[in-house]
């Protein structure tokens, strides 16, 4: 007799999708009687198999079965219900009919049955079964097993013959998606999930409460952070109805006609509920009344707060509208009642990142060297959209290198198919070409600037690793240590010091966000457009948190207002302390400015509680003069008569950027040199070395 384990369901690790796993511990694995690779029967409310494996470490002593969605439908259950296991007898398919659900695809080429054959090799299978195929295009195509010989649980292998069959009963499954789909959004697929599924499947629990299930959520945040597929995938998992309503779709210049098409929508929700119905872009259906001047606006939001709050009831028909404008939204639309939660869709951190690069990469042929960790790193401000194009492009790049080997009259060889392989490098010249949208109005550029770059000011470097990166990067600690986060640091020091170069450097060693906001940028003729650009950014820091908040030359955007008789510059300087204040201890967004006038900045923000710390960098001693000079010359060929030391000697009162200026200039009287001597050799090698003299000419022509 077969032992039998019960286990709670999970979603399954994004590398799994399509491998036809489950996940449970290694200790459960010991009490089954299984090892890696053996086939376990689950049964749930349907009967499924799959192949066993040891989940990870974070997953261990939980009694969790990690299941990806296409087998958590094939055993009728979903995430958080209960299912059995049991070994099963490992047996090999020597046939399976296979019918596909979409009848538009044709499968009835031998070229098309062995591609099948390749990508179904090792997936275990019942009759009744779901399969799904990734074809040519990334498109997924999926199946119904409808016979096995022999009977019960298989294992598709390279020596079973696959027949496909003609089927009347299709399924439109073009639009669906899984929780392994959406990454990053853990917690808010969380909060959306007890919104949504639990009213939908249970509602009986609801009734023996005696209290209402919501009716509505409002997904709000920047564009292409999966609020739509959050929608897809809930309405997937769930079975209910999809109906997606578009903005353009309801708006008819008829009279009367947009609000019979809302009411059409609702009506038909209703027939199909369980059902849920996704306004995309409520904003453009639904905008405030008291901003609209046309009288079909107005009539449509109307006829939209009537159907949600009726007399009639709904029923099972929940609503979920999605925004980049919550703002926009009318307000009426935005209490309890209709929309009865709003939840922040955010850019995703570093974790999440990496998982939607994961779940992007899982079906690219790619190389050996692809670090998903360090593309998780570097792309700050990136969206799960951001992040599919940027996969995109790398694919792109990889059939770039292949276009010029293309034979287009014998067609592409299955030498350089196997060849073609997506690099490393591939996604780093993707990443050159893909801007983050979440700040794509806001970024000047990507630090790639490290600590090393910066010679000298140790004592600051230090400082501004405790007061920035520790925070940041140990906030737990920190909060239990109930340490609040400095929330603004004001740099000043002569010009070329280092100020800008430092927090440069702090951004791309720091795992957080970095907007760089110009004084230029905020500046309007409009009234009152450039505090609106400031409370804007202050807000879209918050959602992206964590997050450095960069102001270069800060004494122009907040000059003394007590002698400035520039209106517009006074709006600006107290909308910031208004927003400099409004940042929470826990917000994890922090102000760093930069200043060679500290005494033009107005007072009021030189206090503690927003600027708490100020500090001043020094000109630099001979010793971080000489590491300056050692940082500016590494990249030059020098003579043997250069005597670092010497230059540092000479060069007492310069600052970094007065040595930065003497080396290129000294390069560039050796290249001049190099050139005129050149005559007609073909390379500059050999002949282009900066001496000693052309350092001197350099410090004579710079420090004055």
């Amino acid at each position: 007799m077969a032992i039998t384990l019960s286990f709670r369901v999970a979603d399954a690790m994004p590398e799994d999708v399509g491998q036809g796993y489950v996940r449970i511990d290694n200790d459960e694995m010991d009490k089954l009687e299984v090892i890696i690779g053996d086939i376990v029967e689950i049964q749930g409310r349907k009967t499924t198999a799959a192949k066993v494996v040891p989940c990870f470490t974070q997953f261990r002593n939980k009694n969790l079965a990690q299941l990806e969605s296409i087998i958590r439908e094939n055993a009728g259950v979903g995430i958080d219900e209960r299912v059995t296991l049991k070994k099963a007898v490992r047996q090999p398919a020597q046939i399976v009919v296979l019918s596909p659900l979409d009848v538009s695809v044709d499968f009835s080429d031998a070229q098309d049955i062995q591609h099948l054959e390749r990508m179904l090799n090792g997936l275990p299978v019942l009759i009744g079964d779901k399969v799904k195929v990734r074809l040519a295009g990334a498109q997924n195509q999926f199946f119904t097993v409808l016979g096995t010989n022999p009977q019960g649980p298989v294992i598709i292998n390279t020596g079973t013959k696959l027949k496909v069959t003609r089927e009347d009963a299709t399924e439109d499954r073009k639009f669906r998606a899984s929780y392994e789909d959406v990454g990053g959004l853990d917690k808010e697929l969380q909060r959306v999930r007890e919104m949504i599924e639990l009213p939908l499947k249970y509602p009986e629990i609801f009734r023996h409460l005696g209290v209402d299930a919501p009716k509505g959520v409002l997904l709000y945040g920047p564009p292409g952070t999966g609020k739509t597929l959050m929608a897809r995938a809930v309405a997937s998992e769930t079975n209910a109805a999809f109906l997606h309503v578009n903005g353009p779709e309801i708006i008819n210049k008829f009279y009367g006609e947009s609000e019979a098409r809302l009411r059409e929508m609702f009506e038909t929700a209703q027939r199909r509920a369980p059902a849920i119905i996704f306004i995309d872009e409520i904003d453009a259906i639904a905008p405030k009344r008291t901003d609209v001047i046309g009288d079909v606006e107005k009539r449509v939001v109307a006829q939209l707060l009537a159907l949600m709050d009726g007399l009639k009831n709904r029923g099972q028909v929940i609503v979920i509208g999605a925004t980049n404008v919550p703002d926009m939204v009318d307000p009426a639309l935005r209490r309890p009642g209709r929309f009865d939660r709003e939840l922040s869709i955010n850019p995703p951190d570093r974790p999440g990142r990496l998982r939607i690069l994961k779940i992007h990469t899982r079906d690219m042929t790619t190389d050996s060297n692809i670090d998903l960790e360090k593309l998780a790193q570097i792309t700050h401000g990136f969206v799960g959209a951001d992040l599919a194009i940027l996969c995109k492009e790398a694919g792109m790049n990889a059939v770039r290198r292949l276009l010029p080997q293309i034979n287009f009259m014998s067609g592409i060889s299955e030498e350089d198919l196997a060849g073609l392989k997506v690099s490393m490098d591939d996604f780093y010249n993707a990443f050159r070409e893909v801007e983050p949208t979440a700040t794509r109005e806001f970024f000047s550029d990507r630090p790639n600037t490290k600590w090393e770059q910066v010679g000298g000011l140790a004592d600051i470097k230090d400082k501004l690793r405790s007061l920035v990166e520790l925070p940041m990067q140990n906030p737990e600690l920190f909060k239990e240590a109930r340490y609040a986060m400095a929330r603004g640091i004001l740099l000043t020091g002569k010009p070329g010091t280092g100020k800008t170069l430092l927090v440069r450097a702090l951004a791309g060693s720091s795992e957080a966000h970095f907007i760089a906001v110009d004084a230029a940028t905020l500046n309007s003729r409009w009234f009152g457009e450039a505090e609106k650009g400031l409370r804007l950014i202050f807000k879209r820091a918050k959602q992206i948190a964590p997050c450095i908040l960069f102001f270069d030359e800060i004494d122009a955007l907040a000059p003394v207002r007590a002698v400035s008789d520039r209106s517009g510059a006074d709006r600006l300087v107290s909308q910031l302390l208004l927003e400099m204040d409004s940042l929470m201890d826990n917000a994890n967004v922090i102000v760093l400015a930069a200043t060679n006038r500290p005494d033009m900045v107005d007072p009021a923000l030189m206090r503690p509680g927003r600027f708490d710390f100020i500090l001043e960098l020094p000109l630099p001693e001979k010793q971080e003069r000489c590491d300056i000079f050692k940082i500016h010359a590494s990249k030059l060929p020098l003579a043997g008569d250069v005597d670092i030391a010497v230059l540092a000697a000479a060069t007492e009162g310069a600052t970094g950027s007065d040595i930065e200026a003497v080396c290129k200039h000294a390069s560039m009287l050796a290249l001049k040199r190099a050139v005129s001597s050149m005559q007609n050799q073909a390379k500059l090698s050999g002949n282009y070395l900066v001496t000693g003299q052309d350092f001197g000419n350099g410090l004579r022509q710079i420090i004055k």
